[in-house]
C-alpha cells in the first residue's frame, strides 16, 4: 500500500463503482487531513480501478489502491484491507460502501464515537436511524435478517449487517483474520458478533442509509442464504466455546 499519513483510513471495496468513486474519494478527502482512503478494487472492468489510481496519483499520501486479480467478495476485500491496515500506523479503520449509500459526513460522528468504544457501527435501526429509496421488500429483508441473526446470536445490536463502520485499532487486531471466511453482507455480521464476544465495546450511531443513484446492488440471494447458515455456525462455535 501506498505511503499514507493520518488517524483514520476508510477502507472502501469497489466492483464497477465507476460512476461513483471518484466523488467518494473527494468527500472523504474533505473531511480533513486526518481522513485516508484506501481502494480495494477486484479488477472492475468498467475502470474503477484506473479512476481510483487517478485519484491517488493526485492525492499523494491521501489515497492508496490495492488491485486484487479478481472479483473475490467484499469479505475477502475487506480482510485484505485490514491487513493493510494493520501493517500501517493507522488508529483507526473505517469501512463503508462506494455507493453514497453512507454518507461520507457522518464519518466525522463514527470517528468521534469511537473515542468510547473499541467498535462503532453507523445504524439504520436505532432510534433517528433510516433506510430511504429502498422498496418495501428490500426494507423487510434488510430488518427481518438483521433480527434474525441478533437472536441466533444473542447478540444486543440493532443493526448487525451494517457495513459502516469505525474499528479502532485494538479491535481490528483482536479479529483472526484467517478466519474471517464468510462473504457478502454475513461478514459484517461476522466481524461485528467476533467483536462483541472478546467483550469488546460496540456503539451503534444512527445514520440515514439512502439507496444507491449510480451503478447496481450486489445483493443477491445466495448472499441471503449464506446469512442464515453462517449465523448458525457461529452460534455453535458460541455453545462450544
Amino acid at each position: 500500500m501506498q505511503d499514507l499519513r493520518g488517524d483514520t483510513l476508510v477502507i472502501v471495496p469497489t466492483y464497477n463503482e465507476q460512476a461513483n468513486i471518484a466523488a467518494l474519494i473527494g468527500a472523504i478527502l474533505e473531511l480533513g487531513s486526518s481522513f485516508c482512503v484506501l481502494v480495494v478494487d477486484d479488477s472492475s472492468p468498467d475502470g474503477t480501478g484506473e479512476t481510483a489510481d487517478a485519484a491517488a496519483k493526485s492525492n499523494p499520501g491521501r489515497v492508496g489502491v490495492l488491485h486484487r486479480p479478481s472479483k473475490d467478495g467484499i469479505g475477502p476485500a475487506y480482510v485484505a484491507g485490514f491487513r493493510a491496515a494493520l501493517a500501517s500506523p493507522f488508529q483507526r479503520i473505517a469501512t463503508m460502501d462506494a455507493d453514497f449509500s453512507h454518507n461520507p459526513q457522518d464519518l466525522v460522528r463514527l470517528v468521534e464515537a469511537s473515542d468510547a468504544a473499541d467498535l462503532v457501527l453507523g445504524s439504520r435501526y436505532v432510534e433517528g436511524g433510516s433506510t430511504e429509496g429502498w422498496p418495501a421488500a428490500r426494507k423487510l429483508l434488510s430488518r427481518t435478517g438483521g433480527r434474525y441473526a441478533q437472536l441466533v446470536l444473542g447478540v444486543p445490536i440493532s443493526d448487525l449487517t451494517s457495513g459502516f463502520k469505525v474499528f479502532k485499532r485494538n479491535a481490528l487486531e483482536a479479529l483472526d483474520l484467517d478466519n474471517l471466511r464468510s462473504d457478502g453482507y454475513v461478514f459484517q455480521i461476522e466481524s461485528t458478533y467476533r467483536i462483541w464476544k472478546q467483550g469488546l465495546t460496540v456503539r451503534e450511531v444512527p445514520i440515514r442509509f439512502a439507496d444507491r443513484v449510480a451503478g447496481k446492488s450486489k445483493l443477491s440471494r445466495k448472499i441471503v442464504l449464506e446469512a442464515m447458515i453462517v449465523v448458525w455456525r457461529l452460534r455453535f462455535q458460541r455453545l462450544l466455546g
